[in-house]
């Protein structure tokens, strides 16, 4: 994406890549040292990823748990830093292993700096996580 694209132009398009399910590609919107953090996470999974090859590494096998089929209800809302925006959502497809359906409720706390993620705080429902067949992550539980 251009270094030119806002915040929210930047997110909108990194919902259609997880939806196409290319993670390499979404990956690739982020910055070398950016950060992801899991403040809600449950014991077991990581709280914080340092780092694009972290981020890379945790999403890789993200296709092969969920798949997601939409993000409805999406909200974006501007905050007072231009680079940074507060995301609303529901994602809602299925788990791979199962069938069930999977619905997460996101707020995630976004910033972009020259076209990249930088810092990207992702407040999801934990309960979601602890159905069988939705572990992607490698966690420890």
């Amino acid at each position: 994406m251009p270094v030119h694209t806002s915040p929210a132009e930047l997110y909108r398009h990194s919902l259609r890549l997880l939806l196409d399910k290319d993670i390499p590609a979404w990956v690739d919107l982020w910055a070398e040292e950016g950060v992801m953090e899991f403040p809600f996470a449950p014991e077991g999974w990581p709280r914080r990823l340092d780092g694009k090859a972290a981020v890379a590494d945790y999403m890789r096998h993200y296709p092969d748990h969920i798949d997601l089929h939409d993000f409805p209800d999406l909200r974006i809302h501007r905050t007072e830093d231009p680079e940074t925006i507060v995301v609303e959502m529901l994602g809602v497809g299925r788990l791979v292993a199962t069938g069930k359906p999977f619905d997460m409720t996101y707020i995630a706390v976004v910033t972009v700096r020259e076209g990249r993620i930088t810092s990207y705080r992702d407040y999801w429902n934990p309960l979601a996580v602890l159905e069988p067949g939705a572990d992607f992550g490698g966690s420890t539980r």
